[in-house]
C-alpha cells in the first residue's frame, strides 16, 4: 500500500467507474455487523495459515485482500472472512462477522500456542465500509445467464482459488490519508472494502475517494440486498456457524478455498468432496414474486411445484432471497414456493462456465 498524491485522488476514484454506466451509481455504505481484528507478529503468516482454507502466501506474494473461512475439526464453517495485507510485515487484518468477533479472537488464542503473535480487536478503533454500483446486480445483469437450463453440468464442479479466468485483481490498494481502499476479493462486482479510523464519518470518505458517491439510506438498494441478488452468502446468518459447509458457500468460486496448500483445520471433508467431484447444493439467489408482507423465518423450506422441499431460505431483502438450494432440481423447476409466495432460482453470472482441467468429474443428482 501507499500515499496517494492530490493529483491521484481522481484516478482512484475512477477505480469505482470501470463497466458502470452511471457514474452517480456508487454507493457507500457503513457495515456496522462487520468488524476487525490485527493479527501480527514474526510467525503471522505460517500461524493462519494452519487455521484457514485459503492460501497466506497469495497476500506474502503481493496481493492485497483474500477472501477465506476458518473450519472446525469436522469441516464446517465456523467464520468467513477477508484478510487484509499491510504495509507492516507480519501485520494483517481480519475482517469478521461482530457477533463472532469474539469467537474469532479466542479461536486464534486457542492455537497460537508459544507462539509469538498478538491478537487485538480493533472495533473500537476501525471501521468497516462497502463501496460498491447497485447497478452490478441488475436484472439486465442476469440476462447474459438467462439460459440456464443447458447448463446444469455446472453442478458438482469444484473450482481452487487459482483456477478460475475471471480472477479478481487483487493486487494492489490505495491508502488516502486515514483510509484504506481495498478490491473485494471474491467477486469485482462487490466493489470495494474500504478500512478506516472509528470517527470517519461517510461525508470524509466521499470527499477523499470520489464526489459522486451517494450514502446508502435505502434498503432495497444496500449492501445486504446486492449480495443476496447477487447470491453471495456473508456472516452468521448466511453461514451459521458449525452447519455450513465450505463448497457449499460457493468458497471455491469466490476464490477462498485452495486445494494446493498443506493441511489446515477441517481440511478432511473439504478435501475429500474435493477429490469426490459432487457438490449438489449451493447458495444461490432467490427471487421472490413480490416483497413479502412479513419478513420471512429463517431456513424456511423451498418447494418445487410438485411440494418437494430443494432447499432453504437463509434470508431475504424484501424480494431478495438467498438460499441454499438442490442446483439440478432448483434449476429446472417450473416454479418455486416459499412461505406461499412463488419464486425462482437464478444461476449467478459470476459462477464459472466451465470446469478447469483438474477439476473433479461430475456427480449425477439423487
Amino acid at each position: 500500500m501507499f500515499k496517494l498524491r492530490p493529483s491521484r485522488l481522481r484516478l482512484a476514484a475512477n477505480m469505482t467507474r470501470s463497466n458502470s454506466t452511471n457514474p452517480t451509481s456508487k454507493v457507500i455504505e457503513h457495515l456496522s455487523k462487520r468488524s476487525l481484528l490485527r493479527v501480527s507478529g514474526t510467525e503471522s503468516s505460517s500461524f493462519l495459515q494452519g487455521l484457514i482454507t485459503n492460501d497466506m502466501r497469495h497476500l506474502d506474494e503481493g496481493k492485497a485482500s483474500m477472501y477465506t473461512m476458518f473450519l472446525n475439526t469436522k469441516g464446517r464453517v465456523m467464520f468467513d472472512a477477508i484478510l487484509y495485507r499491510t504495509h507492516e510485515i507480519g501485520v494483517y487484518l481480519l475482517e469478521c462477522d461482530s457477533r463472532a468477533l469474539m469467537s474469532v479472537q479466542k479461536h486464534l488464542k486457542l492455537y497460537r500456542v508459544r507462539r509469538k503473535i498478538d491478537i487485538d480487536d480493533l472495533s473500537n478503533e476501525m471501521k468497516v465500509w462497502a463501496l460498491f454500483d447497485p447497478d452490478k446486480a441488475s436484472i439486465e445483469s442476469w440476462n447474459a445467464g438467462a439460459n440456464i437450463t443447458k447448463k446444469i453440468k455446472l453442478e458438482g464442479q469444484i473450482f481452487p482459488c487459482d483456477s478460475l479466468v475471471d480472477i479478481v485483481d487483487t493486487s494492489s490498494s490505495k491508502v488516502i490519508e486515514n483510509i484504506r481502499i481495498y478490491p473485494d476479493p471474491r467477486f469485482s462486482g462487490l466493489g470495494f472494502r474500504i478500512l478506516s479510523d472509528l470517527g470517519t464519518q461517510t461525508g470524509d470518505i466521499v470527499a477523499r475517494v470520489d464526489p459522486d458517491t451517494v450514502e446508502s439510506k435505502e434498503v432495497s438498494t444496500g449492501y445486504r440486498s446486492l449480495i443476496y441478488k447477487l447470491g453471495i452468502g456473508e456472516g452468521c446468518d448466511d453461514l451459521p456457524p458449525g452447519k455450513a459447509l465450505p463448497l457449499e458457500s460457493n468458497c471455491d468460486y469466490l476464490h477462498g478455498v485452495s486445494f494446493h496448500k498443506g493441511c489446515y483445520i477441517g481440511q478432511e471433508l473439504t478435501a475429500r468432496t474435493y477429490h469426490t467431484g459432487v457438490v449438489r447444493k449451493r447458495l444461490m439467489p432467490i427471487t421472490l414474486e413480490s416483497s413479502p408482507p412479513e419478513p420471512i423465518e429463517y431456513d424456511e423450506s423451498i418447494t418445487d411445484e410438485s411440494e418437494k422441499s430443494i432447499g432453504k431460505l437463509r434470508g431475504h431483502v424484501n424480494e431478495n432471497g438467498l438460499g441454499l438450494v438442490r442446483i439440478a432440481e432448483a434449476l429446472t423447476a417450473q416454479s418455486l414456493r416459499i412461505s406461499g409466495l412463488k419464486g425462482k432460482a437464478l444461476k449467478p453470472v459470476w459462477w464459472p462456465q466451465e470446469a478447469p482441467k483438474e477439476s473433479a468429474s461430475i456427480g449425477k443428482s439423487d
